[in-house]
């Protein structure tokens, strides 16, 4: 019981921790610069190191042309899988998969309100940042050569195909990016990263709703938190709790015990004090009956 409720609390201190940075987040979102042009990134009141929030749509100079989808894309991650049948030590066939190296592209990308572009630098390590499903293929496996299929087959292989799935990011998608404002040798704004260890969001959600979030995740986590810590305390109470509830019963039923006992006093005393009236009474009546016969 000890060890679940220390697992409660270790769990409560880190809802805690996670509710005290996601409030953080929260305050660093909040205290971000709105820029609602982007043609206003090129005046003097954008400076470099300043944390900006801005909006926009992706685009790019040199965009890349998916193979399977047709997507035009910024950011292509194209993963792999081979599927064939192998025959195992029962002699049947069972299905198997063998993962293939992923395939990752990046080109020059920026986001454009129609009045503007900022170049936006590491997105795909900032929060929020997601890929969409570009398109998924089996390709068939090209026919063997007779050699080369009864070898796969002595081998207990047989080839079913690779499939292929793309995820994008595509022009047009709109984002909102909060990250630090830098400005690159020839004087083009860029929004990348924070330092000191501060976020960096790169999300389809806009500002206001992101905050809004973010502050609905930090009060749950603290409830939860909350929560925890209550349980873990009680759980490792228990044993002194059970201790105290012990020792109480035992003394309410030692005191019961003592009321019973004073109880029964109480009712033989009064038992000898109605006796011992009846035989005051009884002699009195002799003594009457006495002095009547001498009479």
């Amino acid at each position: 019981m000890e060890q679940w409720g220390g697992l409660c609390c270790t769990g409560a201190a880190a809802l805690y921790l996670l509710s005290r940075r996601t409030a953080r987040d929260v305050d660093f979102l909040t205290s971000a610069t709105r820029v609602d042009h982007l043609k206003d990134l090129e005046s003097s009141k954008v400076l470099p190191s300043m944390i900006i929030a801005v909006s926009g749509v992706v685009g790019s100079e040199t965009p890349i042309k998916c193979e399977h989808s047709d997507i035009l894309a910024v950011i292509l991650q194209e993963t792999a899988a081979q599927h064939f049948l192998k025959r195992n030590w029962k002699f049947s066939w069972v299905q198997d998969t063998a993962f293939m190296l992923p395939v990752s592209k990046e080109v020059p990308w920026f986001l454009d309100d129609g009045t503007g572009r900022v170049i936006v630098e590491g997105a795909q390590s900032a929060i929020g940042f997601a890929l969409t499903a570009g398109a998924e293929v089996l390709e068939k496996p090209e026919p063997s050569s007779l050699l080369r299929g009864t070898l796969d087959y002595l081998r207990g292989l047989k080839m079913l195909g690779i499939r292929r799935v793309e995820r994008v990011l595509p022009i047009g998608t709109p984002l909102t990016v909060v990250g630090q404002t830098i400005k690159d040798g020839v004087g083009d704004v860029k929004i990348q990263k924070p330092d000191q260890g501060r976020p960096f969001y790169v999300s389809p959600i806009p500002l206001d709703q992101l905050i809004s979030n973010a502050g609905k995740w930090s009060r749950r986590f603290k409830k939860a938190s909350m929560g925890l810590a209550i349980v873990g305390v009680i759980m490792i109470s228990m044993p002194v709790i059970q201790h105290i509830l012990m020792r109480t019963g035992d003394l309410l039923e030692t005191r019961r015990q003592q009321r019973l006992l004073q109880r029964r006093r109480d009712a033989d005393a009064a038992s000898n004090r109605e006796r011992a009236a009846a035989g005051r009474e009884e002699v009195v009546a002799e003594e009457g009956a006495v002095i009547c016969a001498a009479a």
